[in-house]
């Protein structure tokens, strides 16, 4: 096969690109590395189009050699033929190539198998012929009778040799392709209620019809999951006559009106259709319709995934984590501005008030004595109340006259659970009690987001929908792909990474990255990248693949803390010599006009003379101009709060600012600062017509909204981002 071509087609692909991008894949080069260090032989594609272009590269290779088995598997039944070769050769999809193998498949007792085995498949030939001037279909059938083969009469004769037509119809690769075209540009999907008086989540359901082509993907899971809860009857449904007709055009579409035969052709056909094909066809629907309906919610979780792992982080201040609970209290962590913890205690905001105050004093205590300049609050359980405690002891404080006082921020405690009770977890803190564990690493989220999450299965996140409907290995996939990404684009500082973080950069496997933190341990921090080499089983493969996204500040070798890779190191000083500078002006930041100076002399021209492409060129500038750069430092920051809103506050028309929490198909879900997060719907986002949220926002986005109403008892919030 030729897979260039088919991705050309595909992506809308140069021949050059496709081929590239399949050699560079062959070699075992990784995604990140691809899209960062190979741009010329690419043109500067970026990751996400670079690994969707590597999973159909996968799919069609696996699609190839499915080919092969099958046309081994035919062959060797010796069933191949110029027709059958013609149409394995055809087949685009898995389900097209099995389509072609099913008549050949061995299968299980059938009906058909039975009366072929009753030696009834010459009837069933003579009939589906349909020749002018044949017998009556019974006539035919008498020369069959034959009580010891359990064939007593005509009848029985002739109802076996229809079912042995009724099989050679459901094994019609063109009937089932046709059928399946049709359903799903006709059918529709229907649901109804397993119970009507049972109320349930899926009550919207209960009597719920959309055309197949049109429904939603958050629709079709929601109403997968209604049927696996039992609460849901869901059915595909098609226009008989048609489904039928695309049956009969082949059963007796080629047949003399005069035969006698025709009319027994027809009657198997529509057992055939009834029976074996509209089932399966719609098994095929509806597993179409989840396919797709995942690979959408999959493409919406990694989209926000990215969004969450790149949120800014809040650099060089000490922060304090709160992981809120009733019974067992409130867990207080306090970490440095390297994450590294200073304090830990417990606190019971919910309980007494002489409890209450003894928090408050405590609380203050330690946000002076330790110098604390934010507070991180988990959203989980008794959230609502540990913010608004947190938030009275902020006020007292800024009453006393201790300024700045610290502000505050919600954050997402998704997976901090699955960390703390985890293998990871237990080495970082072996002397810590689990629920402290949970309050160290809700303040290390805001102080850096990427660095805390990679510890976590990125599935325990929760900035999807229905993820836990999800095919786990492919999600798996996708969402390890986006932390990969994330990762190597911002880089890894290699004296400071932990085991998880490092296991995330390009071309390091998880026991190198145990590999290089021994390394660290025992030999102090790096001085250089090219001291790697020196970390055991890490081959030179590996260090082309990583060292560009590593950074060690602490190099004598400016260059070490960019992300201009080592095989660039020559043309990068190079170029500095080329436009009047050196390496001692990197590390000064004092290349004003440099990309004025390269400019001036041409960057097609530059990029010759220093022996790199243009591409490449414009990195090493970028980076020359900001040594140790984050790309997240350049995003909005996040929105810390001082004081607290209940939702009993909330009254219609209110204007908030807001951050958004989550983009799913139908909406977003907004932090307005009270326990709940607001729902913005699709038609409230713009004054314009969209597709998705997507296009106009972001997980992390801090956004104006207006309180369109609120549903107290509910805990329903709807926003506005229009204003009214």
């Amino acid at each position: 096969m030729d897979y260039a071509s088919a991705l050309q087609v595909q992506f809308g692909l140069q021949a050059w690109q496709a081929n590239n991008i399949i050699q560079l894949i062959d070699e075992g080069n990784t995604i990140p590395f691809i899209a960062r260090y190979r741009k010329e032989a690419h043109g500067s594609l970026d990751d996400q189009k670079l690994r969707e272009v590597s999973e159909r590269l996968e799919y069609l290779r696996s699609l190839e050699k499915r080919r092969e088995e099958v046309r081994q598997l035919i062959t060797e039944a010796d069933c191949m033929t110029g027709e059958v070769e013609a149409a394995l050769n055809a087949a685009e999809t898995l389900s097209e190539l099995d389509d072609v193998y099913r008549p050949f498949r061995p299968k299980r007792k059938t009906r058909a198998s039975v009366a072929r085995a009753r030696g009834l498949a010459p009837l069933a030939e003579q009939i589906f012929a349909q020749k002018a001037g044949t017998p009556e279909p019974l006539e035919l059938a008498r020369a069959y009778v034959d009580p010891e083969k359990e064939v007593p009469d005509a009848a029985a004769a002739l109802q076996g040799a229809m079912d042995i037509i009724a099989e050679m119809l459901s094994d019609d690769a063109g009937i089932r392709k046709r059928l399946r075209v049709v359903a799903m540009a006709q059918a529709v999907l229907a649901s109804k209620a397993a119970d009507p008086e049972k109320d349930s989540v899926y009550a919207q359901y209960y009597d719920f019809r959309e055309p197949v082509r049109r429904i939603a993907g958050y629709r079709v899971l929601a109403v997968d999951r209604g049927e696996r809860e039992g609460f849901l009857k869901v059915a595909v449904e098609l226009d008989r006559a048609r489904g039928l007709g695309i049956v009969c055009s082949v059963a007796a579409g080629p047949a003399a009106p005069e035969s006698p035969c025709t009319a027994v052709c027809r009657a198997a056909a529509e057992d055939a259709y009834d029976r074996l094909i509209f089932p399966a066809i719609e098994r095929e629907v509806r597993a179409a319709l989840t396919e797709n309906a995942a690979e959408s919610a999959i493409q919406v979780f990694r989209m926000n995934l990215r969004q969450l792992l790149m949120q800014p982080p809040v650099k060089g201040k000490v922060a304090m984590g709160l992981d809120p609970g009733y019974r067992t209290g409130c867990k207080v962590a306090v970490v440095d501005p390297t994450g590294r913890v200073l304090d830990t205690g417990v606190i019971y905001p919910t309980h007494s008030k002489a409890k209450v105050e003894e928090g408050k004093k405590y609380l203050k205590d330690l946000i002076l004595r330790r110098g604390v300049e934010i507070i991180a609050i988990g959203n989980g359980t008794a959230s609502r109340e540990t913010e608004a405690f947190a938030a009275g002891v902020i006020r007292e404080l800024a009453g006393a006259g201790h300024t700045p006082a610290p502000a505050y921020m919600l954050v997402s405690e998704a997976g901090a659970s699955v960390y703390s009770a985890s293998k990871l977890a237990a080495q970082e803190f072996p002397d810590f009690d689990v629920t402290l564990r949970s309050a160290v690493s809700i303040a290390r989220r805001l102080q850096d987001p990427l660095a805390e999450l990679v510890k976590i299965d990125p599935k325990a996140i929760g900035v999807g929908q229905y993820q836990h409907d999800m095919p786990p290995k492919r999600l798996g996939e996708a969402l390890g792909g986006v932390v990969e990404d994330c990762v190597n684009t911002v880089g890894v500082d290699l004296n400071t990474a932990s085991p998880s973080l490092l296991e995330q950069v390009s071309g390091i496997s998880a026991a190198v990255s145990k590999n290089i933190v021994a390394y660290r341990e025992e030999n102090g921090a790096f001085h250089s990248r090219s001291e790697l080499k020196k970390v055991p089983k890490l081959g030179p493969k590996a260090f082309e693949q990583c060292a560009g996204f590593l950074r060690v500040a602490e190099s004598e070798n400016v260059l070490d803390n960019t992300a201009v890779h080592p095989e660039s190191y020559a043309a990068a000083k190079e170029l500095l010599k080329l436009c009047g500078f050196g390496l001692d002006g990197v590390r000064a930041g004092s290349l004003t006009g440099l990309p004025e100076k390269v400019e001036a002399i041409g960057y097609a021209a530059a990029a010759e003379k220093i022996g790199v492409g243009e591409p490449t060129l414009r990195d090493i500038v970028s980076e020359l101009l900001r040594p140790g750069r984050d790309p997240r430092d350049e995003l909005p920051p996040p929105l810390l709060r001082a004081d607290v809103l209940s939702i009993e506050d909330l009254k219609p028309g209110m204007e908030l600012t807001g951050t958004v929490r989550n983009v799913i198909d139908f909406g977003a879900f907004v932090d307005i600062g009270v326990h709940e997060d607001g729902l913005v719907h699709i038609s409230k986002i713009c004054n314009r017509f969209i597709k998705h949220p997507s296009e106009v926002l972001k997980v992390g986005d801090v956004v104006k909204v207006w309180v369109v109403s609120v549903d107290i008892p509910k805990k329903r919030i709807a926003l506005t981002m229009r204003q009214p």
